[in-house]
């Protein structure tokens, strides 16, 4: 791998193309170049984000507060939030998810796959991120959540469920943020996005059903696989169709610069609504179990840790230039919580503790990760960018 590097950003797309790392917060403005001092680039860090993205996890907060407070004092909230359902999924978390998923998916350079893929070291690099994402992330996060919820299965499924879904969201702007490079970090988030509708439903019965010998995880596979394919698959289409009939009909430089701008913020508005839907109807089990609820942030506060500074070190000591080893640690150490949350909901309703486990997801990782953003870029100085 420290031989033969995927080339970087700048061969890897065209003169014409846009960074893809801020999309959500700002297309117009890329994010700095590596040598810029640690100091500047700490401080600039914020403003490189939009207010919405920029305290995220006050907003995610303030929302589970709120949500709490109102689903417990206010009557009949479950019922009204079960008017309708779609896979046993009740209409408005829904709605939720699919605005949660289908920006996301806009942003991906689903064109440049093939291309990259065939230049020289590439697949070796991505071969290395499968690994770390397939292989390494679910087996520590099953073995974290048991080490340390033995005796809460629900709440361990939850846990384990969020280890398994790989990063296709909030990746992009952590990567943007420390100067990583941004085509490489698209085209991970696109393998990812395809190997999830492939690999999620058997290895989610692997770890929760072999591995774990079949305790708190207790419905058939199709269950696991069609909310796969509805709450990932469906927008997936969607955002891959969106893509390719905009840039022809509009080109890459409109799409980049206004149409991402406009719909990016509908993922995090959509996760908001998310939350608070789940927490209003979650609010007397929240209540009543929040000793347990604060237990569950320990095994994914231990798992971004090991994971991100595990795959910092193996890059460290495999010489990878310091675009690629901050996507790779990135990509390794994000999730997807908003599929954890759907095939959680989708497979044992609304108001389990399994879903409540994986909400705890976003609100444990979007401060955590934004702290490494500001730790790796001490590093910047003292690793090699190409």
């Amino acid at each position: 791998m420290a031989s033969s590097p995927p080339p970087q950003k700048q061969s890897m797309a065209s003169p014409n193309d846009k960074p893809m790392a801020l999309d959500i917060a700002d297309a117009n403005e890329p994010p700095s170049h590596p040598s810029t001092t640690g100091g500047t680039k700490l401080q600039g860090l914020f403003k490189q984000l939009s207010v919405l993205d920029r305290y995220l996890y006050v907003w995610i907060f303030v929302v589970m507060v709120v949500s709490i407070v109102f689903g417990y004092y206010v009557k009949g909230v479950k019922k009204a939030f079960q008017v309708a359902e779609i896979a046993s999924v009740s209409l408005p978390i829904a709605i939720g998810l699919w605005v949660m998923m289908y920006p996301v998916l806009c942003k991906v350079q689903y064109e440049i796959l093939g291309r990259v893929l065939r230049q020289a070291g590439s697949v070796k690099t991505v071969s290395i991120s499968i690994v770390l994402n397939w292989i390494v992330g679910p087996a520590l996060m099953t073995g974290l959540a048991w080490a340390t919820l033995p005796d809460l299965p629900e709440f361990r499924t939850g846990v384990i469920l969020v280890g398994i879904a790989r990063c296709i969201a909030m990746v992009l702007i952590w990567n943007g943020l420390a100067n990583g490079d941004a085509d490489y970090c698209a085209i991970l988030v696109a393998i990812n996005s395809v190997l999830q509708i492939i690999l999620f439903t058997p290895v989610a019965l692997l770890y929760l059903k072999v591995v774990s010998r079949g305790k708190g995880f207790h419905v058939s596979s199709w269950t696991v696989a069609k909310s796969v394919l509805l709450f990932l698959g469906v927008p997936l289409v969607a955002g891959i169709v969106t893509r390719l009939i905009l840039i022809s009909a509009f080109g890459r430089r409109w799409y980049q610069s206004k149409f991402l701008p406009f719909i990016g913020p509908w993922a995090l508005i959509g996760l908001l609504y998310t939350i608070f839907v789940m927490f209003s109807i979650q609010a007397h089990q929240i209540v009543e179990n929040i000793g347990h609820v604060v237990r569950v942030a320990v095994p994914l506060l231990l798992y971004f840790g090991a994971v991100f500074f595990g795959s910092l070190f193996l890059c460290k000591w495999l010489k990878v230039p310091y675009p690629l080893a901050v996507t790779q640690c990135f990509t390794a150490a994000s999730n997807n919580f908003e599929l954890a949350i759907a095939v959680a909901v989708g497979s044992f309703g609304i108001d389990s503790k399994e879903a409540l486990a994986a909400t705890i997801g976003p609100l444990i990782e979007v401060p955590v990760l934004l702290l490494f953003v500001y730790i790796v870029g001490f590093f910047q100085k003292k690793w090699p960018v190409s």
